[in-house]
């Protein structure tokens, strides 16, 4: 990491990284309030030595420091103790701001989304979530309505104003997704398919990135790193629940790896306990200690109607509830010191 001076100017910066592109390595810029900083990441396996380069000498160089995290782009030490703050749509996701992320697990039809769609809405979301593509344990298990999915989001956005969060499973849907989403989620099983981090990295909209299953959290910042490598800078982290010997609920919501990503990392670290929990009466308790150990937002799941639901629809939110749900998640998010995007803080 190449800190420069507050004085430097924008050719001392540009004469930096032509310096590192020139060695063969790459260069991502931070723009910092009164300081730039460059990553400068080489390739151990080919010899492409960034501490070679003789930077500490370079005009408008404070300093260099070597990061030994294997993941560079997504190591707090990238950013100089600052935290990314992702603006979606207008709405922050980072820092003072939390995320209310909710809607149905997957888009049934119309009225189902529409209805959803207006009551997370009227209750406060930041955005809205909801399965066009739907990876399924079972190959004979509802999959999605694809293409048709994607339209009834599209109607919903123009309707509420929410942007749109929604799964992407295959690089052949990405066009039609980004037609239509604000962000594009990567599933937890997919969170090893590097070929696809890699090409939502290159498509720049911003990503939610599940955590697998069985995935540390050093594999979880590894992923990320496939996605930040391509000069997408828009990363948000999920913890959904990994698998443990327990079995009297579906995963184990690993919450100590909020505070832990918060050392780690820059990113934004968002929590979903409807995956993790698997039953309705769960998702409320889990949500508001997510808020309250200072996760940056929560994807949830909601449904008018869960028990007609296609799938997941024990751990699906009713609609009717979801006001009231909301108001308590804002007031444990207020006990870290955050707020719904847009509003101010509610007391604790």
């Amino acid at each position: 990491m190449i800190v420069m001076k507050e004085t430097a100017t924008e050719e001392d910066v540009q004469a930096v990284v032509e310096k590192i592109e020139g060695a063969g390595a790459l260069a991502h810029r931070i723009r910092g309030a009164r300081v730039s900083v460059i990553g400068a990441i080489g390739d151990v396996e080919q010899d492409v030595s960034v501490a070679n380069l003789g930077l500490e000498g370079q005009q408008g160089v404070d300093r260099v420091m070597p990061i030994l995290k294997p993941y560079k782009l997504a190591s707090a030490q990238m950013t100089h103790g600052q935290r990314t703050v992702l603006d979606i749509g207008g709405r922050k996701v980072g820092g003072e701001s939390f995320a209310l992320i909710a809607g149905p697990c997957t888009v049934e039809s119309r009225e189902q989304t529409m209805q959803t769609a207006r009551a997370v809405a009227d209750a406060g979301a930041t955005l809205l979530r909801g399965g066009a593509y739907k990876p399924r344990t079972s190959p004979y298990a509802f999959q999605g309505l694809g293409q048709e999915g994607l339209r009834l989001l599209a109607e919903a956005k123009a309707e509420t104003g929410l942007p749109v969060v929604t799964e992407l499973m295959d690089v052949a849907d990405l066009d039609a997704v980004m037609e239509v989403a604000d962000v594009v989620q990567i599933g937890a099983r997919n969170m090893q398919n590097y070929a696809l981090l890699a090409e939502v990295g290159r498509a720049g909209l911003p990503v939610l990135l599940k955590r697998g299953l069985s995935s540390t959290l050093d594999e979880l910042l590894m992923a990320a790193e496939y996605i930040l490598k391509e000069g997408n800078p828009a990363v948000m982290l999920c913890e959904r629940g990994i698998r443990t010997f327990e079995n009297a609920y579906r995963f184990t919501l690993d919450l100590m790896a909020v505070p832990v990503l918060k050392e780690m990392t820059h990113l934004p670290v968002i929590v979903d306990p409807s995956h993790a929990a698997g039953r309705r009466e769960l998702v409320t308790p889990l949500s508001l200690a997510a808020a309250a150990v200072g996760a940056d937002g929560i994807i949830v799941e909601v449904h008018p109607n869960p028990e007609e639901a296609i799938c997941d629809g024990p751990q699906q939110l009713r609609t009717e509830d979801f006001a009231e749900y909301a108001l308590a998640v804002e007031r444990a998010a207020a006990l870290a010191g955050k707020a719904l995007s847009g509003r101010e803080p509610v007391l604790a």
